[in-house]
């Protein structure tokens, strides 16, 4: 296989008052033009603090989640660990300041300085499923970001 050259565009910093922002670089700022109005992005981020060369091999996942009753493969998870730790993550957007370069959002599951690699609109025709099915062991899941912040998170990990 060939080689992949991936140009970070900006990464992620602390927002205000507890939020997170998502900063470009300046180059990348105009970029931002004809979002406004989305009121979710999908960012797409390089889970640097992941990215070792041992974990890049580490396929097996183990049982990570309390209703997993066998091994699943790494693909079978949302884990950072995987051969490249690309992340992505759906944001709602408190904020869009195209000439400072920044995004606002309530939440991502990424920490302060981590590379963003890319930001696309959340479109329902082409990224939301109405009915998709899931396994049994994840089934219980909230069905909808807006329900997830009240889920016991903590309660389905096993690490």
């Amino acid at each position: 296989m060939n080689d992949i050259a991936i140009n970070p565009i900006g990464a992620i910093s602390a927002g205000p008052e507890g939020m997170s922002r998502i900063e470009l670089a300046a180059s990348y700022a105009p970029g931002l033009k004809g979002l406004e109005g989305f009121s979710h992005l999908v960012i797409i981020w390089w889970a640097d603090k992941a990215d070792d060369p041992e974990y890049r091999n580490l396929l097996d996942a183990g049982m990570p989640y309390s209703k997993v009753e066998s091994p699943l493969g790494i693909f079978a998870t949302r884990s950072p660990v995987r051969p490249n730790p690309l992340c992505i993550t759906v944001v709602g957007v408190a904020a869009l300041d195209e000439d400072a370069g920044t995004i606002d959002t309530w939440y991502i599951d990424a920490e302060p300085g981590t590379p963003v690699l890319d930001i696309k609109p959340y479109t329902p025709s082409i990224d939301r499923v109405a009915a998709p099915d899931v396994p049994a062991w994840c089934a219980h899941w909230p069905t909808d970001v807006e329900t997830s912040g009240e889920f016991d998170w903590e309660a389905e990990f096993r690490f």
